[in-house]
């Protein structure tokens, strides 16, 4: 049992960090798509994935392109706080990937529009709140996966 998780332009090296401690977690490979906001080789980033980082089953993308052409035909899913749908409502899979935007911006508006039956939110309960940390994001998607293959 395994999610692909994929950071697209991922900006904050501990986000990503984090992300990549709860990809060895889940049973889950990580993919980055670049650019990214920091260097691989940054300390921070290895500070946040502990001394688990060697042991995380990385993809790199040199941009998004090349990302979708290797894994076309994939079963994907979307977030973003566009979203129309909840993302209580996937049908999730095994070996599905879970696909994440950038801190500062999210998902490209035509990663959207071209994929908007496959996008989903995580409800946010207040109106002060645009959205939430990416790692707390991908955390809440790919531990309610889990759960939903467990079932």
């Amino acid at each position: 049992m395994a999610y692909n998780i994929v950071l697209i332009e991922p900006e904050i090296h501990t986000n990503t960090g984090n992300i990549g401690r709860l990809s060895l977690a889940s049973g889950s490979n990580l993919h980055l798509v670049k650019p990214f906001g920091f260097e691989l080789s940054d300390k921070r980033l290895k500070r946040a994935g502990l001394d688990y980082w060697k042991h995380i089953s990385l993809n790199i993308y040199e941009n998004i392109d090349e990302f979708l052409s290797i894994n076309k035909g994939k079963k994907m899913a979307f977030f973003s706080s566009h979203g129309k749908t909840d993302h209580w409502s996937i049908d999730y899979e095994d070996d599905m990937f879970l696909i994440f935007g950038k801190e500062s911006a999210g998902l490209p508006a035509e990663i959207i529009e071209a994929n908007s039956d496959n996008t989903y939110k995580i409800p946010i309960f207040d109106k002060h709140i645009r959205s939430l940390n990416l790692a707390n994001a991908v955390s809440i998607i790919v531990y309610e996966g889990l759960r939903n293959l467990n079932t």
